[in-house]
């Protein structure tokens, strides 16, 4: 599903209107109704008799408000109808289902000042229509004094296509911002309700067709795309019931050091869990007895390593590369440490792999202010950074990168001819030809060490299995991301553990193929 800037969904509705002549009203029509249909569905029957507060603004959003309101009336419900502002300046669109409200006799109640905004604590339920993805900049005078008494409130909030007071486009929220527990979005997703801290504003997310359409969509060249469950089982590796090891990929992972073995365990089992046939994990020798103590199903390789400092050396990258050559897949970095023999191996292995490769963590350190071991590199390659660590590898500050993550995640992954992870919240996945995907999985508690040695894992195991590069990342991002979601049902947020995100592999499978 493809997710749209505000810009360009307003270029949208122009085109539906002006080119294939769908009439604004009707599209507001649909969009009113579909969001009470949803309402009167999925959160209404929460309540016994409930008074809901319809507060609508001055623009096409009100408007919506307002045919939002007459279908709760149409159905019985209690719905009082709440103007923030006079009722003059409102949008020609507003103002004719403004009208229809008041023509049949329903009374609006109009604030005109802040001093009669009514006590929003009376109502169970609380429509936010004030501003919609046209708004940018930062609520003033009666909006912001309204959207702050609507959180005060605490009662449950719908936003009408975006919480009010948010930017769509960035997820940015400079000042007071309607804090919603489900935003009804209208006719295609926008990244700001999923790009922090939008995501935390929006609550749940449900998108409300409103009729454009598909060959308008069609016709725009629109580049970032949200993931959905159904897309991630299709792409998924397909089970062979007379298949044997062999055939589900063979992966190799270079990890580990002093203090660091647990990543080279995580990432490993990561791996097994999400159906890759045989995993190795390439470790130094001097480390190889501590992680044969903790792996069972996975094997390990001992390496030469360097002196008595236990990370690997540069002399054994003709082993290392002979060990390469017999799988299907290869993951560098986690835990790999800092050492400069060890980052001069990664570099001269980075240059001369031909099979599908993920690089993390400490993978990519090595390549911070010389990135052309990847530049010379013509393998599939998924980079997996965290803004830091991305930071470092094109020189951007975390800022710019924070302001222009979509854009810059999707240049340099055409610079590099990878498919770039860029972690985070949500985490940003972008591929060589410009297509970005954003994924609504994942949760705070997977704010833990080692849960990025854990993904490299699942992506690897992926790659190993034949799926493509952006089609491991996708998959991968988006059932790691599950995995936090689904534990955290049985597990508090705060007590999440990266080793909890491989305990879960296998429901989130469950949960996919249905």
């Amino acid at each position: 599903m493809k997710l749209v800037s505000a810009e360009e969904m307003r270029a949208i509705d122009n085109r539906a209107i002006n080119e294939y002549k769908i009439p604004s009203l009707d599209l507001m029509e649909n969009a009113g109704r579909g969001i009470f249909n949803y309402t009167n569905e999925f959160v209404l029957p929460q309540f016994h008799d409930p008074a809901i507060a319809v507060i609508c603004g001055r623009g096409n959003n009100g408007g919506d408000g307002f045919v939002i309101g007459r279908y709760l009336y149409e159905n019985g419900y209690n719905a009082s109808f709440i103007l923030a502002g006079t009722d003059e300046k409102l949008s020609d669109d507003c103002r004719v289902n403004y009208d229809k409200v008041t023509q049949a006799g329903h009374e609006v109640i109009l604030l005109s000042s802040e001093d009669n905004i009514p006590d929003l604590s009376e109502y169970d339920v609380i429509i936010d229509a004030i501003f919609g993805t046209g708004f940018a900049g930062v609520p003033r005078g009666i909006t912001a004094t309204v959207i702050d008494a609507v959180n005060t409130a605490e009662r449950f909030v719908i936003a009408v296509d975006a919480p009010s007071g948010l930017d769509v486009s960035t997820g940015l929220a400079e000042d007071v911002v309607v804090e919603a527990d489900v935003t009804t979005t209208l006719a295609l997703p926008k990244p700001g309700l999923y790009v922090s801290p939008g995501r935390e504003y929006s609550g749940t997310v449900t998108v409300i067709p409103i009729g454009i359409p598909n060959e308008v969509i069609a016709s725009f060249d629109l580049r970032a795309n949200l993931v959905t469950g159904e897309q991630v089982a299709l792409a998924l590796p397909t089970s062979k019931p007379d298949g044997h090891k062999g055939d589900f990929g063979k992966v190799i992972i270079l990890a580990g050091s002093p203090g660091l073995t647990g990543a080279a365990c995580l990432s490993g089992l990561a791996a097994a869990r999400s159906g890759a046939g045989l995993v190795t994990v390439g470790v130094p020798r001097s480390l190889n007895a501590i992680i044969e103590s903790k792996l069972t199903e996975v094997m390990s390789i001992p390496l030469p390593d360097v002196g008595k400092k236990s990370v690997l050396a540069l002399r054994g990258k003709g082993e290392i590369k002979k060990h390469i050559a017999e799988r299907d897949a290869v993951a560098i970095g986690p835990g790999l440490g800092r050492h400069h023999e060890t980052c001069e191996l990664i570099r001269r292995l980075i240059s001369d792999i031909d099979i599908p490769i993920v690089i993390d963590a400490d993978g990519l350190y090595p390549l911070g202010g010389d990135d052309s071991p990847l530049l010379k590199n013509h393998a599939p390659m998924v980079l997996t950074p965290h803004p830091g660590e991305f930071a470092r590898l094109t020189g951007e500050t975390t800022d710019e990168i924070q302001i222009n993550n979509f854009d810059m995640v999707a240049g340099y992954a055409q610079k590099f001819d990878s498919v770039i992870v860029l972690k985070g919240s949500p985490t940003i996945i972008a591929s060589p030809d410009g297509e970005i995907f954003v994924t609504p999985t994942g949760n705070f508690g997977m704010a833990t060490g080692g849960s990025g040695d854990v993904l490299t894992g699942i992506i690897v195991a992926l790659l190993g299995q034949q799926l493509s590069p952006v089609e491991a990342a996708v998959c991968g991002v988006f059932m790691h991301g599950l995995t936090g979601d689904i534990a955290i049902g049985d597990i508090n947020p705060r007590s999440l553990i990266a080793g909890d995100l491989i305990d879960y592999l296998s429901a989130a499978f469950d949960a996919l193929e249905v």
